[in-house]
């Protein structure tokens, strides 16, 4: 009986013990698993893609373009300069942006008409049909010169640094590529992004004098564009570039603190306005009110 039991007690623990998979059935699943986590078609991969990416943003583009050839050439030539200089914020193109622009034009028009249907006034209807148009067409604009503002005040900010890395590379022996390199790999941001642009297209062919000249011309900065001609001059005169980035560098701060100086003396004057205009009317009527009102209730002012 014991025998038996022994027998009957292996046979089932062999049964229930899962046996390994062969190595033909553990590639085999591996193909499957990695089968069936690719797309089988391209419409299954266009529709992994996102709402905005897949439908809003081809929509936008046909409407962009169809716009884009009713505007005069010098306004668009404006907005391209525009993204150019602010460094194509979310990969804008010049149709996308006329696109947004007179889209969000008609949909603060909506929003504004819906505020006067509400009111039931026809009074606030035009109005607020108005308001939502200068609105939508402005705000966009507004929006993209400030992003031109931020990245140009960012640029001035970072360059003496940056300058200060390419003249330590240098005497450490690296070249001139290799020290903007260190730079695109080190900061982030937008400096650093066109020196990892200059770089990509150096690499695709264009000379490396063009690419800094095209470089300068994209952020339209007085001091980059500075540092890019002493570049140019340092390499046609084959003069030393350590040293003249150095120098570069100590002529851009002084240009900073020279240009913060000036500022500072101009806020005392621009403090005048608000000054007068709000400051010193609240102190007379606190100085002068409870007077007045003594002087009213003693009869001497009626």
């Amino acid at each position: 009986m014991g025998a038996i039991a022994a027998c009957g007690a292996f046979i089932a623990t062999w049964s229930l013990t899962p046996v390994p998979p062969s190595n033909a059935d553990l590639v085999e699943g591996r193909l499957r698993a990695y089968e069936t986590g690719l797309p089988v078609s391209l419409v299954e991969m266009e529709l992994q893609a996102p709402f905005g990416e897949r439908v809003l943003r081809p929509a936008l583009q046909r409407l962009g373009h169809l716009l884009e050839q009713t505007m005069p050439e010098k306004a668009r030539h404006r907005i391209n300069v525009d993204l150019h200089l602010a460094g194509r914020p979310g990969g804008l193109s010049t149709s996308d942006f006329i696109a947004v622009r007179y889209v969000m034009t008609g949909l603060l028009c909506i929003v504004g008409i819906s505020i006067g249907l509400l009111a039931g006034s026809r009074v606030i209807i035009a109005l607020g049909a108005a308001v939502g148009a200068v609105a939508g067409l402005y705000l966009p604009t507004l929006w993209l010169r400030r992003k031109v503002r931020s990245r140009r005040n960012e640029i001035q900010f970072v360059l003496p640094d940056v300058i200060d890395v390419l003249v330590v590379c240098g005497e450490a022996g690296l070249t001139f590529e290799a020290a903007m390199e260190k730079v695109g790999q080190k900061y982030d941001h937008a400096l650093g992004e066109e020196f990892v642009r200059v770089l990509q297209e150096v690499r695709l062919g264009k000379a490396r004098l063009e690419a800094l000249s095209d470089m300068a011309v994209r952020c339209g900065v007085e001091e980059l564009n500075s540092f890019v001609q002493a570049v140019i001059q340092s390499e046609q005169l084959g003069s030393g570039l350590v040293k003249v980035l150095g120098i570069q560098a100590d002529e851009i701060r002084m240009k900073r603190l020279i240009t913060a100086q000036e500022r500072g003396a101009r806020a005392s004057l621009k403090m005048l306005i608000p000054m007068v205009g709000c400051i010193f009317p609240t102190l007379w009527v606190i100085l002068l009110g409870p007077a007045l009102i003594l002087l009213m209730h003693s009869g001497v002012i009626r």
